[in-house]
Parts: C-alpha cells; sequence; structure tokens
C-alpha cells in the first residue's frame, strides 16, 4: 500500500463513523437510543439489515469459498426468502403490537421469566461468540496489509467500533450503514471489474466462464439427498429456512433494526429487499472467486495464500520439503497454463477433438495442482493442530487484492471490509447490549430507575460485549473457513431459540414450564449430535426447532392440566 491507498483508507474508514457519532450526539431518550428515532425508511432498514449480516466476513471470505469450491455455498441461502416472508407476515406484527425493546421480552409476556431468560442467554452466547469472529476477519487483513502483529490488529479493530457504537446507539448504527454498504459494493464491484480485465487479451468473461464451468466451479445446485454433504438443494432450502427463520426473526441484532421504523409497512419493505436481493449478491461474490479461481489458471498462485504462515512453517526446520513443494507447484501450473492455451486455441479453431485432450490434460494436471495444494495445508496444519489441514481460503482475495489491483482500489478495497466490520460488528454490539440492559439489567435488577441511567448502562454493556468479543478473537484460531464458522455456531444455538417463538406463536396451549424444559433439552441434543455424528450443519437448524417442538408437546402433555399460572402482563 502507498500514500494513495492510506489515504482513501483513512477517509472511508473514520469519516462515515464520525458522521455518524455528530448526527447522533446527545441521544438520551432510551426509546431513541435503543430502537432509533423511528422515522427510518424501508431502504434504510433493508441495507441495514443486510449490513449487519453481511460482516468483513462476508466479503473476505465468501471469495475465498468460491475459488475452493464454486458456487455451491450459494444453497445455502435458498430458504432466505421464504423465511423473510413469514417474518414480514407472523413475527413482525407481533413484535409491533407488543412495543418492545427486544424479541425476548415477547417470550415473557407469552411464557414467562424464565424462558424469556432462556432465549435472551442463548442469543447472548451465540451472538457474542460470533461477535469474535467478525472482529477477527478483518484482523486477518490488517495484520496481512500492515505487518502488524494479529492480537494488535484484533484489540485497534474492537476498540474503534466500541467507541461509535457507544457514542451514537442504534440511530448511528442505521445511520452510517448506508454509506458504508455504499463503500464496500462499489469496491467489489471494482475487484470485479480489474479481475476481468486482467485476464490475458482476448480471453473474455465468456470464455472465463466456459473454463469455470468445465472445472465445476459454476456448479450452484445438488440434489443429492446425502446429509453428509454440507451444501445440498435439500439442506439449504430446508435447513437454510430454518436458519434465516432464527436469524432474521429471533437474533436481536436484526430485530433491531427492522423495529427502527415508524410503520409496520416500511419493515417489511425493508425485509422484501433484503429476499430479493441477498441471494444475487451472495452470488455475484461467489462469483467473484470462481472467476479468480480461472485468473490463477493464468498466473503463478501461491501453494498456500496465507505466506505469514507458510514462511513461519518452512522456518521450522523443514525447508526443504517446503522448497520441494513449491518446485513442484510451480512445475504443474506452467504445463497446465499450456494445456490451458492450447486448449484454447484448439476451441477457438474448431479442432473439437484437440480441444476436447486438451481439456482431460488440463482437469488432470488441475488435480494434481489441488493434491500438491492439499499437501501444504497439511504441512502448514501439522505444526499446528496435529495433522488436520490448515485452511487459506480466508487469504484467497486479500493476497489477489494486494499484488494485482492498482494503488488506491487496494485502499478502498481495504477500506470496505473496515466497512464491513464496522456496520455488522456495531449492530451486534448494539443488540447485545440492548438485550443485557432489558431482559436482564432492567428486569432483575433495576426495573424503576430513569431512561438515562438505563442508556448508560447499555453504553457500559457495550464497552462490556465488546471488550467479551476482543478476548474470544485473540485465543480463537479457526481451522474453519470464517464464513462456514460463523454459521456453525449459529446452527448449533439457533434452532432451540427460534422453537421458542414457533411454539409462541402457534401453539398456544403450550406453556412456559414445558418449552423452558424442551428448549434445554433439544439444545443439548443438538449439540450431543455436531460432536458425535457427521452431517451438514444447516440441518441442525431443522432438527434443533423440531426436537424443542416435539419435547415441549411431549412435556406439556405430561403435566397436570391447570396447575401453571399464566405468565403476568410483565413478565
Amino acid at each position: 500500500m502507498n500514500t494513495l491507498d492510506y489515504a482513501v483508507l483513512l477517509i472511508a474508514i473514520l469519516s462515515i463513523p464520525a458522521y455518524g457519532i455528530w448526527k447522533t450526539r446527545g441521544k438520551r431518550n432510551l426509546d431513541t437510543f435503543l430502537k432509533g428515532s423511528g422515522n427510518s425508511s424501508w431502504l434504510v432498514i433493508g441495507l441495514s439489515v443486510m449490513a449487519t449480516q453481511a460482516s468483513a466476513i462476508t466479503f473476505l471470505s465468501v471469495p475465498g469459498q468460491g475459488f475452493e469450491s464454486g458456487l455451491g455455498f450459494i444453497q445455502n441461502y435458498f430458504g432466505a426468502p421464504f423465511a423473510l416472508i413469514i417474518i414480514a407476515a407472523v413475527f413482525l406484527p407481533l413484535f409491533r403490537k407488543l412495543n418492545v425493546y427486544t424479541a425476548y421480552e415477547f417470550l415473557g409476556k407469552r411464557f414467562d421469566s424464565k424462558t424469556r431468560l432462556l432465549g435472551a442467554g442463548l442469543f447472548l452466547l451465540q451472538r457474542g461468540l460470533g461477535a469474535g469472529i467478525t472482529i477477527y476477519a478483518p484482523a486477518i487483513v490488517l495484520s496481512t496489509v500492515f505487518g502488524w502483529s494479529l492480537d494488535g490488529t484484533i484489540i485497534a479493530s474492537g476498540i474503534v467500533v466500541i467507541i461509535y457504537t457507544v457514542a451514537g446507539g442504534s440511530d448511528a448504527v442505521s445511520l452510517t450503514q448506508k454509506y458504508q454498504m455504499a463503500v464496500i459494493f462499489v469496491g467489489m464491484i471494482a475487484a470485479f471489474a480489474v479481475l476481468i480485465w486482467k485476464l490475458p487479451p482476448g480471453f473474455g468473461f465468456s470464455s472465463a466462464m466456459t473454463i469455470a464451468g468445465s472445472m465445476n466451479k459454476l456448479d450452484a445446485v445438488d440434489f443429492s439427498p446425502n446429509m453428509q454433504s454440507r451444501y445440498t438443494f435439500w439442506s439449504g432450502t430446508i435447513g437454510g429456512l430454518f436458519l434465516a427463520l432464527s436469524y432474521f426473526g429471533t437474533d436481536q441484532s436484526q430485530v433491531q433494526r427492522y423495529l427502527s421504523s415508524g410503520s409496520l409497512r416500511e419493515s417489511r419493505l425493508g425485509l422484501m429487499f433484503n429476499g430479493i436481493f441477498k441471494i444475487p449478491m451472495q452470488f455475484g461474490i461467489l462469483l467473484l472467486g470462481a472467476m479468480m479461481f480461472v485468473f490463477y489458471q493464468f498466473e503463478q498462485p501461491p501453494v498456500y495464500f496465507n505466506q505469514a504462515a507458510w514462511t513461519e512453517r518452512a522456518a521450522q526446520g523443514e525447508r526443504d520439503q517446503f522448497r520441494t513443494i513449491e518446485s513442484q507447484f510451480a512445475d504443474v501450473h506452467a504445463r497446465k497454463r499450456i494445456a490451458l492455451e492450447n486448449w484454447i486455441t484448439a476451441a477457438h479453431q474448431g479442432r473439437a477433438a484437440d480441444a476436447s485432450q486438451a481439456e482431460s490434460s488440463v482437469r488432470t494436471l488441475q488435480k494434481q495442482s489441488d493434491e500438491l495444494r492439499q499437501q501444504a495445508k497439511l504441512m502448514v496444519g501439522g505444526g499446528i493442530k496435529g495433522n488436520k489441514p490448515a485452511s487459506d481460503a480466508d487469504y484467497v482475495f486479500i493476497s489477489f487484492i494486494l499484488n494485482y489491483l492498482p494503488h488506491g482500489l487496494i485502499g478502498l478495497l481495504v477500506a470496505a471490509f473496515f466497512a464491513a466490520t464496522l456496520s455488522s460488528k456495531a449492530a451486534e454490539l448494539n443488540a447485545l447490549a440492548s438485550t443485557t440492559t432489558i431482559d436482564l439489567y432492567r428486569h432483575l435488577l433495576s426495573r424503576d430507575a430513569t431512561d438515562a441511567h438505563y442508556v448508560s448502562a447499555s453504553r457500559w454493556f457495550t464497552v462490556l460485549w465488546g471488550a467479551i468479543a476482543i478476548g474470544f478473537a485473540l485465543f480463537a484460531r479457526l481451522a474453519e473457513n470464517l464464513i462456514q464458522a460463523l454459521n456453525i455456531i449459529g446452527s448449533i444455538f439457533y434452532g432451540p431459540v427460534l422453537a421458542l417463538f414457533l411454539v409462541a406463536f402457534f401453539l398456544k396451549w403450550i406453556r412456559g414450564t414445558a418449552i423452558f424444559w424442551a428448549a434445554i433439552a433439544a439444545q443439548l441434543l443438538v449439540i450431543a449430535l455436531y460432536f458425535s455424528i457427521d452431517i451438514s450443519y444447516l440441518w441442525y437448524n431443522f432438527i434443533g426447532p423440531g426436537a424443542c417442538i416435539l419435547f415441549a408437546i411431549a412435556i406439556q402433555a405430561s403435566l397436570p392440566r391447570g396447575k401453571e399460572p399464566p405468565a403476568p402482563a410483565d413478565a
């Protein structure tokens, strides 16, 4: 990075939060601080909901996912549009009717205090862990770009977002997210354009798509019934439906975004905006990764994209072995490029037999290349986590940015990662602080304090959760691709929380005690299954609520009729 990159980076990441702090200065009213001013338009809500989910992990990790596995990850989102329709039709009217600060207040009004606390506690646990991962992602970028220590960049990233979330509350989060999303979209579109432009002369987008398709990088849908396959049409549609229902319908970081509108219509339109544009956005980011795969068929990639980790392991007494892998990988790549050029030439000249033979050679050499990359991953992982391969997918896109993008655009892309971090992290901390303030502190410890007192408490809880997230990020070292790690954590905890709301909405005869113990049993079951069987994590989003509802029906049927009193109105 040069002076221009630093200038673009600093202007983009400092001006937007500063503007949000200035516009929302002096917010002392609890309603305004936690839910916003209530005048957000549907577009602001839509962008805010999208920005809350689309963290730096999305823009850092998903291209790497597309590079390694192609478009198959898009199936993860197949159920999302249907979930958003259900939330707009069922969840939203009830939340707005009861005028709640948090989704878990609704559980207290429908069931009882202990069920409200269980829902809030499960949210705080899984979202607190997820918040650590969303700090970890941009720290990877910064440590790579600037050569800083990973721990130092984690702490610095966390402090920046804590400051402006504490200062502005929910309004600052929503106000700044639309500008942060603008920076993100401009940066990603520019990166895609430069990528296509840097392909060999005469080799356009259609040719790149042909190669990507031949290498199975465009296989977006898998109808296999195999539950062990991580991403299939069925796991994405069924499991993805329940995952999206849980995230958009019960996760306070999302609920708080669409409750900031002054009307039900605006909130619904904001959700429908995401229902329409969520899959195309993810498809575009994955396609960027697939195009990077094609780009690196012509340009020599590193055998392992996290070069810092590669160099560190090579320095631990195994230099010759590492150099041998690099040499073999370079040789395979050189031969593959020649075969690829022969394939393209023969195809353009209409020599079908020669084109088919060259394509077969490219496939064979690509298989050898993949095997060498797997060996490299095992060599790096062998010194860290036994014999598990170390993932480098999160470093693919940033490596491309630093090595092939022009100056100025490098700064913009790094700023885009920062903007994504600030927008999603601020929403998470705001939601964690709101839930802690309303569902724990005010509900259990201080029911009759002033608004100013609760606003102050919410700010301190923001600092506390920010510190917890930083601490988790400091000690977590993830073998999974970051986007998958985040979804796995959500899939483990979201199911029982969703069941609390589904029972509340549709099974009116089930009471608090039954659903409380059913949720605990279902959560323990999901955790036990995750560590004992090998199925796609998306299925836990279906298993969790399904088991919880069955347990709740059985427990309620076994309880003496009329024994449990109705929940108090202010539970």
